[in-house]
């Protein structure tokens, strides 16, 4: 039997930020049918700070990586926020991940890896990986490190 994300998150001893707020004219959730669209996060931590800087400059591919899944805890706080329980997504459909990186920077699919690595871990091998896009940008708001945007499958 596979484990619930929330009992997962608890196994893994994971702390979520608080979900983030919208800061211009969105919405962090949009449910339509049995899809939950999660809007772009950025690399929020545990006390409101977020992780800025150029990756291949400021930052280097680790700390990218781990932005990344700094990015995916932020989601993963979003989703329980709106839905109540992680136990309501029953899998990731498809991934954007944006890095804020240096024009000679290359390995945007290893930085976003860190947000991939951390809902495989959450959901499985099978539906914790979906389709996934990382491409490159500069830069992003806030100077932010990575964006992410995230579709998922309701139970």
């Amino acid at each position: 039997m596979i484990p619930s994300p929330e009992s997962r998150l608890a196994e893994l001893k994971l702390e979520l930020p608080p979900a983030p707020r919208p800061i211009a004219v969105y919405k962090p959730l949009i449910i339509t049918g049995n899809l939950a669209y999660v809007s772009g996060h950025g690399p929020l931590r545990t006390d409101n700070t977020l992780i800025t800087g150029v990756v291949g400059k400021d930052l280097n591919l680790e700390q990218g990586k781990a932005a990344a899944r700094q990015v995916g805890l932020a989601i993963l706080a979003t989703l329980r926020d709106q839905l109540g329980s992680l136990n309501r997504v029953k899998r990731i459909i498809k991934t954007l991940g944006m890095v804020n990186s240096a024009p000679d920077f290359y390995d945007h699919p290893k930085v976003i890896n860190g947000c991939s690595e951390l809902f495989a871990e959450i959901w499985g091998l099978d539906l914790g990986v979906g389709s996934r896009s990382a491409v490159g940008m500069g830069p992003l708001p806030g100077n932010i490190a990575v964006e992410i945007e995230a579709t998922f499958e309701l139970v």
